[in-house]
């Protein structure tokens, strides 16, 4: 195949937004590709460590911090909030069904969803058995570093 022929093959896959192409012959094999794909990165969230005691009064003005996983909503919820900032899904592909589900019973490590940043589709994990309660956040939705994601009661 001379060059003319390729930068036809060319032309027509990216017209065509074609991110594959690949041909073979008995003489020759090309191989088109266009893109990248995406990474996948794993990370576990941080654990919940509740604090010793309240703040003083002369402290309490001062801003919080946000918190980084699992703060209690009340004595039987807590929340699973996102360790930075991105973009949440539910689910690995748009065409698959959510990793977990409201009334899902989550062990530690489980995959609870993924938070895209900076093009890293990075997996969040459970810390520990927990029921998922609530989706904090819509597919899709822009996060904020210690954004609830899941309100979930721990077993």
């Amino acid at each position: 195949m001379d060059i003319k022929d390729i930068k036809t093959l060319i032309k027509v896959v990216t017209d065509n937004d074609i991110t594959e192409f690949e041909i073979e012959t008995e003489e020759e094999r090309i191989v088109i590709k266009r893109g990248s794909t995406p990474e996948y990165m794993q990370m576990s969230a941080p654990v919940y460590a509740p604090s010793a005691a309240p703040a003083p009064a002369a402290q309490a003005a001062a801003p919080a911090a946000p918190v980084a996983v699992a703060a209690p909503v009340n004595d039987k919820h807590e929340t699973i909030a996102s360790p930075m900032v991105g973009t949440f899904y539910a689910a690995p592909s748009p065409e698959s069904d959510p990793y977990v589900k409201v009334g899902d019973v989550v062990e530690a490590g489980q995959t609870l969803c993924i938070v895209e940043a900076m093009k890293l589709m990075n997996e969040i994990e459970a810390e520990f058995k927990c029921k998922i309660v609530e989706f904090a956040k819509d597919n899709a939705q822009p996060v904020e570093f210690g954004d609830a994601l899941f309100i979930v009661e721990k077993l």
